[in-house]
């Protein structure tokens, strides 16, 4: 990122900060807005932030009850029907949301039709005027998006918003020569050329100098046109894909095994998740944008292109927001022996990203704040896919954020 203005450092506050959710009805997307409105009451510790501990506590970061909450979402339910799905599963407590009603209709009210990417035609409950977006030419799909983004800044005198993705996977698009830079890829919106619905998004954002945190693994900002614009544009951005639960593990374990000088033979793990988002990955060319992110870390780490490494997912629709990973790894030790190590990692999905949404979303206003721009390599340990690269060793990664921290307060 850029150097720190250090007139920046202590610059007063001029109004609260808006949170744009794109996929602002599903499930991450609700534990965000409930999660936040139990922070602001009290009823809930801020277990999960990672920016209410040290030495991230210390850095002047926006408070949570100055964050005004919005979004796009291509679906008809409601976020009280993703409300009770939540309570059904025992994510959300009944007292929690009973107490939350008001902050949730607000929210609720400035939730608008987003962008339906073309693979997605024919899914269930979709919203037709999504439909009708997605169908229109992607220059005024730019200017529908910038136009929601600032009528919400407007109607809620925010001093910034900061745009994070959390919808469903998109479907794998391979690299494409209009991507290559910023001026190829203008050439191609003129055109006319179809965008995935997250270049869109982050295109958008970017292009308005709003931070943009793409916490899925689709596109997002990560195509090298928008990372030039963010670079000429000075507006921080970040991601991909959230990094919450087996893969999290895995960079934590996979650094012990080379550390040690033992010889990883296999590691093969298989995923079982409910939820929309399971619902999505049953789509091969959804399944192929996540996996690819969910090996590479694996892979990357213990650097011995002889080890194999293998990733599954199914759709296990009674597990609903529940998610159950299960990994084996079989290892080489001294003496040629060959021992095993298995572990099962069974959680909320929602629940364990919502806090870290949260994180981003303020590292994000942060940066924006201090005068920073460009990719946040900071944040790397938030990742799968950190768009800084860099290793995916967890915590070397967290060791970064923790210097970044130190040397800003």
């Amino acid at each position: 990122m850029n150097p720190v203005e250090s007139e920046h450092h202590n610059r007063p506050r001029q109004g609260p900060v808006g949170l744009w959710l794109v996929g602002a009805r599903g499930a991450i997307s609700t534990c965000v807005a409930y999660g936040l409105a139990g922070l602001r009451s009290g009823s809930l510790e801020p277990v999960g932030l990672a920016t209410e501990i040290e030495p991230l506590r210390g850095l002047g970061l926006v408070p949570l009850d100055e964050l005004v909450l919005g979004g796009h979402d291509v679906c008809t339910r409601s976020l009280t029907d993703s409300t009770s799905e939540l309570v059904r599963g025992g994510v959300l407590t009944q007292e929690l949301v009973d107490g939350a009603r008001e902050e949730a209709a607000a929210f609720e009210a400035c939730i608008r039709p987003g962008i339906l990417d073309g693979p997605d035609v024919g899914l269930a409950d979709l919203d037709p005027r999504s439909a009708e977006l997605g169908a229109v030419s992607p220059r005024e799909q730019v200017e529908r998006v910038r136009a929601d983004l600032a009528a919400f800044a407007e109607a809620n005198e925010l001093e910034r918003v900061i745009v994070v993705h959390v919808a469903s996977t998109e479907a794998w698009r391979e690299e494409r020569e209009e991507w290559r830079d910023l001026a190829s890829f203008e050439a191609a919106l003129d055109a006319g050329a179809p965008q995935p619905a997250s270049v869109i998004y982050a295109y958008a954002a970017l292009g308005a100098g709003r931070p943009f945190v793409n916490f899925t693994p689709s596109r997002g900002s990560s195509i090298p046109a928008l990372v030039e614009l963010a670079d000429a544009g000075g507006v921080p951005h970040c991601g991909n894909d959230g990094k919450t639960g087996e893969t999290l593990v895995k960079t934590v374990l996979a650094p012990m095994f080379r550390a040690r000088a033992l010889k990883v033979l296999t590691w093969q793990g298989y995923n079982m998740l409910g939820n929309r988002d399971g619902e999505v990955l049953k789509e091969s060319a959804h399944r192929e944008s996540k996996l690819r992110n969910k090996d590479e870390a694996l892979r990357s780490i213990l650097a011995d292109p002889a080890v194999h490494t293998g990733v599954g997912i199914d759709f296990v629709p009674s597990l609903e927001d529940w998610k159950t990973a299960w990994d084996f790894i079989q290892f080489e030790g001294f003496l040629g022996a060959r021992m095993s190590l298995q572990f099962t990692w069974s959680g909320s999905d929602s629940a364990l990203a919502a806090p870290l949404v949260l994180d981003l979303m303020r590292l994000a206003d942060l940066a924006a704040e201090r005068g920073e721009g460009g990719v946040m390599e900071h944040t790397a340990c938030f990742f799968k896919a950190p768009l800084g690269g860099g290793t995916h060793d967890f915590g070397r990664q967290f060791a970064e954020l923790g210097r970044y921290a130190l040397e800003r307060r």
